[in-house]
């Protein structure tokens, strides 16, 4: 039976043997990241932004990704709808970290100090997992 697992865990997708759990509140990414261990890979964006929409479905999910995001809390807090209206934590949290634009990429330490940022969106997964491994 042993050999069968191991091999159907071989076949799997990496992204599927890399899934990583999203949180979508601060405060839970926070008790996470410290009884982890881990830093917070933090995404500020909106639902109308189309290089959210491509970090979500395009670069997110890819297997260099989600690898790298394994080593992380990963946050996603949705700002505003499609409409533009805000969301009261989204809104809340663009206040607190100085929000310019959309999407807007921070590492912050399990105190919630942020640590670095980028804003835009990154053309690959293999792109994110390099900042994303980058010393802070």
């Amino acid at each position: 039976m042993r050999p069968l697992v191991l091999l159907l865990a071989a076949t799997l997708p990496l992204s599927a043997q890399f899934s990583v759990k999203w949180e979508h509140d601060l405060a839970t990414a926070l008790t996470r990241a410290k009884a982890e261990k881990k830093l917070i890979f933090m995404d500020l964006w909106a639902e109308w932004c189309g290089p959210c929409q491509f970090l979500k479905n395009k670069v997110f999910p890819t297997p260099e990704a989600q690898g790298a995001l394994a080593s992380f809390i990963p946050l996603s807090v949705m700002v505003q709808y499609k409409d533009r209206t805000p969301l009261p934590e989204g809104e809340r949290l663009a206040s607190r970290f100085k929000l310019e634009a959309f999407p807007t990429l921070l590492i912050l330490d399990a105190d919630g100090k942020e640590l670095r940022r980028e804003t835009g969106a990154f053309e690959s997964g293999k792109e994110l997992a390099q900042w994303l491994q980058e010393k802070n």
